[in-house]
Order: C-alpha cells, then structure tokens, then sequence
C-alpha cells in the first residue's frame, strides 16, 4: 500500500510539475492556451522553444485512399492553427484539411470573419475521396483570432460527411452558345468567341532576370464562358498581386464562384504574382458581373 502511495504522489507531483512548465510557458509567450482552447474548440499544446500555442484538429472522419494506401491522420490529415506573439499582436498560421464541398463554404467563414486565406491546393494524386489544404493567416487580439478560427473549424465539423463533389449541372460546353455583347459591356473590352465559347484575357506584367514578362507570357487573368446565357459555366484563372489575393477572394466568394486553387505560377517575379483558378455557374450575366466585382478591386495598371 505505501508504495502504490509512493507511486501516486510522484505521479502526482510529475503532472503537477508539467502543468507548472507549461502555464510558465503560456505565461512567458503572453498567450493564454486554455483561452485559445475554449474559444477554438480544439485541443492543443504549448511548444515552450518557439513560444507558439497550436490547436489541431485529425481528419480521421475522411478516410482517402491514394494509389491504394489507406491513408491515416498521422500522414498529413490532422488540421492545424498555430497562435505565437509578435509584438503587441498575435499572429496565427494554420493548414485546414478539407474535402472538395467544403473548401468554399469553410473559406467564406474564414474570410467574412478576418482571416486570411493564403493557399488552397491538393498534396496528393489519385486520392478518393479527394483532400484539398486551405492555409490560413491573421493577425490582430487573441481572443478576436481564436474566435475566429473556432467559427472555422465549426463550419468544418458541421459539413463534415458532405460528399465531397460540387453540384453538378448539365451543360454541354462543346454545344455552347454564349451572346458576346452583354459580356464585352461588363468586362468593357472585346471578347473572343470560339465554337460558341467566350473568352475574356486581361494581361499584367512582372519583372523576371531583367525581363518584361507579360500576357503572353501567362502573366493574366482569363474566364471562359461555355452553355448558353441562362445557364453557363465560367472556369478560368485570376492573376493578383499579393495584396490584392483577400480581396478577390471575398468579391468571388459573395459573387457565389468557387475557389479551386490558390498558388504561384513563377518563382522570382517581381512584383511578386499570385493566382487563384475559380469555377461557378449561372447566368452568364451574372458570372461576368461577379468577375468584373472582382477585378475592380484590382490595380490594373500592373
């Protein structure tokens, strides 16, 4: 009996011990960890070195398979935000797991509540069901931030088991026939129309090893209009300066245009340019008027 005694107080005392070190961590960091808990919804831990509180969040509801390996959380599936310091702010970084369905709802949550959104690609090939990986960024009062992040993860939970697929239509894109006119108006330049299909080009330009580096190049955003007026698709790709990518990304998002991907295409470019690839359907009208919201958001003389 004395040593099970014995046993149970150094038990005791070693957990007091680690909770002791890990609030003066909190307390050295100037965050406050089971706040960041409480308000994200999501457990975490205090990485004492670096000062930096990470909430996670294991995606073992998905279940992916790629190239016939069943894939469990511990190999790139487990969500996470990381909260840290940096002055009189606290900043945050985080990487969101998400199936295809809840790539744009999540995304609007993080955007309508201050975050930023600073990625959106994929990590895997072949993978089914397919698992996409949203970053995100922020910068402001902890407590805004973990609010913030908790209205996040719970528009994840709640989609959770969706389907992972966007609604489809049926549009035939190879019998389109898409009315030019009305589309030149809104982008207030002329269009092209191939086999029915519009396309709307607006080139940038960077500077890359001393050169010029323009539309022709790639350097632009384009839209590609394929059904017909009533009922259209419009796929394309938005070119953005980096300070331009939020707000963008808000204008599509309230235009009702999903967000399929959010990169780089170069490397070294200056000014630096991002791109985003985007898909909805509609009325023609109203897709083009969604885009052109967005673009006027943009400094168009790069």
């Amino acid at each position: 009996m004395k040593k099970q005694f014995l046993n149970f107080a150094m038990a005791l005392s070693l957990t007091s011990g680690f909770t002791y070190i890990a609030r003066a961590a909190e307390k050295k960091s100037g965050l406050d960890g089971a706040r960041i808990s409480q308000l994200t919804g999501l457990q975490g831990q205090m990485n004492s070195t670096e000062g930096v509180y990470k909430v996670t969040l294991n995606r073992d509801d998905i279940k992916p398979t790629v190239a016939g390996v069943k894939l469990v959380p511990a190999q790139g599936l487990t969500s996470w935000v990381a909260f840290t310091q940096a002055g009189k702010d606290v900043m945050i970084m985080g990487d969101t797991v998400l199936t295809e369905d809840q790539v744009n709802p999540v995304m609007s949550v993080a955007l309508e509540n201050g975050l930023e959104v600073t990625a959106l690609h994929n990590h895997f090939l072949a993978d089914s069901p397919r698992v996409m990986y949203m970053h995100i960024g922020g910068m402001g009062e902890q407590d805004t931030l973990a609010t913030a992040v908790g209205k996040v993860y719970a528009k994840v939970k709640s989609t959770m088991g969706g389907g992972g697929r966007f609604p489809e239509v049926n549009i035939d894109a190879a019998n389109s026939s898409i009315s030019a006119a009305p589309l030149d108006v809104i982008f207030g330049k002329k269009g092209d129309v191939t086999k029915g299909v519009y396309k709307a080009v607006i080139g940038r330009q960077v500077s890359m090893h001393g050169h010029t580096m323009g539309n022709a190049m790639g350097v632009n955003t384009w839209a590609a209009f394929a059904g017909t007026d009533s009922n259209a698709v419009v796929d394309g790709d938005f070119a953005m300066l980096e300070g331009e990518v939020q707000k963008v990304l808000k204008e599509l998002r309230k235009a009702g245009i999903n967000i399929a991907a959010l990169h780089n295409h170069m490397n070294g470019e200056t000014p630096r340019m991002m791109f985003l690839h985007f898909w909805g359907t509609g009325s023609a009208a109203d897709l083009a008027k969604g885009l052109k919201s967005a673009l006027d958001t943009q400094n168009l003389k790069n």
